[in-house]
């Protein structure tokens, strides 16, 4: 039976409360401090009425246990950091949910960090979390400043860049080639006849090189006169209108190729707003495939990335990286997986 617990009243503003410790919780559940510590951190050694009592003791207490202690004590700190440029958007949601699920099913939790599309901020961030000593670290991309490349080498922490490829990765990569998207997408719209092209990107730089492959590839078929628009990150329905209404202003494109399907969507709002015609009078292409794209009117084309799937390789590969045996001989095996692309055509383009 769980002893009666009275909580601390909080304390006058000249002094500070003592935290709950895990000698309390063993109080209150009536057992030894080490047996309160092996049923939090490794409940399969204690029995099943044992466990209760502990677990009924740290909710009547209300005690926290210290993560940070217990890693420093075990150099693990079962935490994971996920830098991502944006959260605005919902291009990563299912990149993120996979890799939250993988980690959290062994035991592992996540800290989520935005870098705003700044090299400089992702830099800030990665020497601020290397401080609170996290298992492992995944980056969106491969856009990093030297100083964050040499970091986190030198830190022998486990890496993952992901939504991306790069011949020579901080450690692991997982994604695919945005040149390889911008050629097919040119080659592909190329095939369907269309001639006069507008491109509306933000300027995230992984958005910006598929833009510029998509105007290489269209060279390659002697198309050279292709206006680009590029606006402020984040990618938004404003910035999609805005974008068009600069192209309109300066050219008459037949189909314009967007870096996202959220500004594919804004170029469609724009296009109703002027009375024009989908695909008829205007055509639009945008990226990422999100679950809005095959909803909206006319169905938006895009490219379909398999962002679930980078999230669970992404989750694998750390999660076989923390189980490596650090006196083992030789170097970890490199992941470098490309995880392709699929264009998606509906009714917009």
């Amino acid at each position: 039976m769980v002893k009666k617990y009275e909580r601390q009243r909080a304390p006058s503003l000249s002094g500070a409360a003592e935290s709950v410790t895990l000698i309390d919780v063993a109080r209150v559940a009536g057992v030894a401090p080490m047996t309160v510590s092996r049923a939090l951190n490794r409940p399969e050694l204690v029995r099943s009425e044992t466990q209760r009592k502990v677990l009924e003791a740290v909710r009547v207490t209300g005690y926290v246990p210290n993560m940070l202690a217990g890693g420093l004590a075990s150099s693990k700190s079962r935490l994971v950091a996920i830098l991502l440029p944006t959260m605005a958007n919902s291009i990563f949601s299912d990149t993120v949910q996979a890799l939250m699920d993988g980690l959290s099913s062994s035991g592992y939790q996540t800290l989520l960090g935005l870098t705003g599309y700044s090299a400089s901020s992702e830099e800030a961030l990665v020497e601020a979390l290397l401080g609170r000593r996290p298992d492992g670290i995944v980056l969106a991309g491969t856009s990093h400043t030297e100083a964050t490349i040499d970091r986190l080498q030198k830190s022998k922490i486990p890496v993952v860049e992901i939504w991306d490829l790069a011949d020579k990765p901080i450690d692991m990569i997982i994604g695919f080639s945005h040149e390889q998207v911008g050629e097919a997408v040119a080659r592909h719209l190329v095939g369907k006849g269309y001639r006069r092209f507008g491109i509306v990107s933000v300027d995230d730089p992984r958005g910006l090189r598929r833009c510029a492959s998509v105007k290489a590839e269209l060279a390659r078929h002697g198309i050279a006169d292709t206006s680009l628009e590029v606006l402020p990150a984040p990618a938004t329905l404003q910035a999609g209108r805005e974008g068009l209404s600069r192209l309109l202003a300066s050219s008459a494109p037949e189909i314009v190729v967007c870096s996202s399907d959220t500004l594919a969507q804004g170029v469609l709002a724009e296009a109703a707003s002027r009375g024009m015609k989908v695909p008829s009078d205007i055509a639009v292409m945008g990226f990422g495939d999100l679950s809005t794209a095959a909803h909206v009117y006319p169905a938006l084309s895009t490219v379909r990335v398999d962002g679930s799937r980078i999230g669970r390789e992404a989750a694998q590969a750390l999660l076989g990286r923390f189980v490596l045996d650090p006196a083992a001989e030789g170097e970890p095996q490199p992941v470098c997986m490309d995880t392709g692309f699929a264009i998606i055509d509906r009714e917009s383009a």
